[in-house]
């Protein structure tokens, strides 16, 4: 087949989806598919080859500009030509993107507008390129929020387009309610555009029937799977320190804290003996303080010489990181759809233990990789961790 695939750049943070787009887009290649992997937005970051186009339409500079200003949204050559370039999308994209619902209500909502919105002249530029492209056989876009883009593409195209739902649950949750309501009822107005949705989990497909009232024959359930070349498990032995592992963005809804309480909780437990806690992850600048707050419950019990925060690893300090431990947990505060980091783990032999909720009991209970814990609730994830001790 010949597909064109969209995937929605991160700039420097590894981002689970960027990650999920391009390894099955690898995949598809070597199965002798022809796909073009095409960033919007900024490149895209990946731990692995990086298979996608290096053009990027849409580009997060001249979304951000046209959403603020109308003399942005008029056709200036020079200008135009100055936020395209390669270099200066690089540039851009060295920098911390706060991606803060808050702030980013409107233009969500300019985007699910799709022609309608602000960024006309960027969807014009993707469609004109379209045009001069041959057509592909099937069109992917990476989440709903791109939906306002399904109409143009498909109008230009006359292919089939279907639509990726992998996590933009909790950015919608997280939205004001004004921009909520509007950006939900856009997406299910604009659902009719869309050929085909794929969810990357049971529970995702649920969720977004529920929520558009899609017809269950249009939803697919394509589930998260990894490359695990590389992936190499050592034998896990019982050895001192105990470690517990958490590898994820780090941020309120992660759930570092819940853990860090967790943790507390185990070491209260005089015959576990020498433990430790470790935790890697993106950092954005904006949840520094969370991360110092978290070591500073840990410094509290006096456990604060037992934790540790590894940074942001590549695809080779991520395996030494997880093969050095003896369980991992990501507590989410919320409804995870995904679940990347935990088929991670399991393909390396460390068992995972996770709060019973989002994607994640599907997860567990299909590998059996694992327990379930109850939601928000630290003394019960301790007593996991401690019966897999």
């Amino acid at each position: 087949m010949k597909i064109l695939s969209f995937t929605a750049g991160a700039a420097r943070m590894y981002c689970g989806s960027c990650l999920r787009d391009n390894a099955l887009a690898a995949e598809l290649k070597r199965q002798g598919h022809d796909i073009i992997l095409q960033p919007l937005y900024t490149p895209t970051r990946s731990d692995e080859a990086n298979v996608s186009e290096p053009r990027v339409f849409l580009n997060g500079i001249a979304v951000c500009l046209e959403q603020e200003a109308a003399f942005f949204r008029r056709e200036h050559r020079l200008l135009d030509r100055l936020w395209d370039a390669p270099w200066m999308l690089k540039l851009a994209s060295q920098t911390s993107i706060k991606v803060d619902p808050h702030r980013l209500g409107a233009m969500t909502v300019s985007m699910l507008r799709g022609e309608d919105g602000n960024q006309l002249k960027e969807i014009r530029k993707l469609t004109d390129w379209l045009r001069a492209e041959e057509p592909p056989d099937v069109v992917v876009l990476p989440n709903s929020l791109l939906i306002g883009l399904a109409a143009p593409i498909r109008d230009t195209l006359r292919r089939p387009v279907c639509c990726t739902l992998q996590g933009e649950e909790l950015f919608l949750d997280q939205l004001s309610e004004r921009h909520r309501e509007e950006a939900i009822d856009l997406i299910r107005a604009k659902a009719e555009d869309v050929d085909a949705f794929i969810a990357v989990s049971e529970y995702s497909a649920r969720y977004w029937v529920r929520e558009l009232g899609v017809a269950e024959s249009k939803m697919h359930v394509a589930p998260l799977g990894i490359n695990v070349t590389g992936f190499d498990p050592v034998a896990h032995v019982r050895s001192a320190p105990f470690t517990v592992g958490f590898l994820a963005r780090i941020a309120p809804e992660k759930g570092l804290h819940t853990l860090a309480e967790a943790y507390i909780q185990l070491r209260r437990k005089a015959e576990i003996g020498p433990a430790s806690l470790r935790a890697a992850g993106y950092l954005a600048p904006e949840h520094k303080a969370y991360l110092r707050g978290v070591g500073r419950t840990l410094a509290a019990a006096g456990l604060s010489h037992e934790f540790s925060y590894q940074g942001a690893l590549d695809r080779a300090g991520k395996i030494e990181f997880l093969n050095g431990l003896d369980v991992f947990s990501v507590p989410c505060t919320y409804d995870e759809p995904k679940g990347l980091s935990l088929l991670e783990a399991m393909a390396l032999g460390v068992p995972v233990v996770q709060p019973r909720r989002g994607s994640f009991p599907e997860i567990v209970e299909k590998t059996g990789g694992g327990l379930l814990a109850a939601t928000n609730d630290a003394a019960g994830l301790a007593d996991a961790i401690y019966n897999l001790w």
